[in-house]
């Protein structure tokens, strides 16, 4: 069965005349007649009957009708589904995030996506930089907000901005005598450990020997959680100095070495992109990105 064949029996159906049902379809009444005939001898029977300038539905036709109709409103589902996939102004579209990548600094950019793309449904996945990747490889993912030290020859990253790590502390620490804080200096000091933290690999990524140790009190994968409990004088923790959220956390960068991360939009080199995401890349290579503080 053939779509134009749909069409036709429907057209018929609808105004139970052979010459209206062809003007109705743009077609030549023959071309209509020869594809319903085409039709009846797939289904094994006469789907009309034509008296005189009247024209019916046989039992067959009355049977075959409610099928034919199921096949017509799901084609128009499916190609009013394509179209929203082929529109970046109309679609569903999931973006990763890097769960440790500040949401302050995401907020002005998703106002950009809701400037220039106001009807997209943007579904945003919060995963460690290194489940993303994995993700992305799979093709279980398209786009993600990525900011490791090193990434897979098949992914391909545009770079957005770049930030330092700092040391995050409550008011009255010794580090607010501080400018900035040796590594060094958080040999001892009571620690907060975020389980997400890449600042490790960083650091290595450096070539630098790790010269301290910090006494881990409380350890969390939740970045909020962290942030309470440092605010709380709880203890110290390094982190990206965008991620801070909560008013009043102190920071000073990290220094001896300075260590710092690039935030890049990251996609799987050679795939295809839907039109929502290569308008979401656009948006994001050209959008006024955080500088570090530096």
């Amino acid at each position: 069965m053939e779509m134009h064949q749909v069409r036709y029996f429907l057209a018929i159906c609808d105004t139970l005349n052979f010459t209206r049902a062809a003007q109705q379809c743009n077609v030549a009444q023959p071309s209509l007649t020869r594809a319903i005939k085409k039709l009846e001898a797939e289904l094994g029977g006469a789907l009309f009957r034509r008296e005189r300038s009247q024209t019916h539905l046989t039992d067959l036709g009355r049977l075959m009708r409610p099928h034919i109709e199921t096949i017509a409103t799901a084609t128009e589902s499916a190609r009013a589904e394509a179209d929203d996939f082929n529109s970046p102004e109309h679609t569903k579209t999931c973006l990763g995030v890097m769960s440790t990548i500040g949401p302050t600094q995401m907020v002005g950019f998703f106002a950009k996506l809701k400037e220039e793309l106001p009807s997209i449904d943007l579904e945003i996945r919060e995963a460690p930089g290194t489940d993303l990747v994995d993700m992305m490889l799979e093709g279980a993912l398209e786009l993600a907000l990525i900011g490791l030290p090193k990434l897979p020859e098949r992914v391909k990253a545009i770079p957005l901005y770049t930030e330092r790590y700092a040391v995050a502390f409550a008011a009255g620490h010794r580090f607010e005598a501080f400018n900035a804080i040796a590594c060094q200096e958080l040999d001892g000091e009571d620690y907060l450990k975020r389980m997400h933290c890449e600042f490790s690999d960083h650091f290595k990524a450096l070539g630098h020997d790790k010269n301290w140790t910090v006494n881990v009190r409380y350890t969390s994968e939740r970045e909020d959680w962290i942030q309470a409990l440092v605010l709380a004088g709880h203890g110290c923790c390094v982190m990206p100095e965008f991620l801070p959220s909560l008013p009043g956390i102190a920071t000073r960068p990290v220094q001896e070495p300075e260590v710092c991360r690039t935030v890049s939009m990251v996609t799987v080199a050679g795939r295809p992109y839907s039109p929502a995401t290569r308008a979401i890349m656009r948006i994001a290579s050209v959008f006024p990105w955080p500088n570090s503080s530096k």
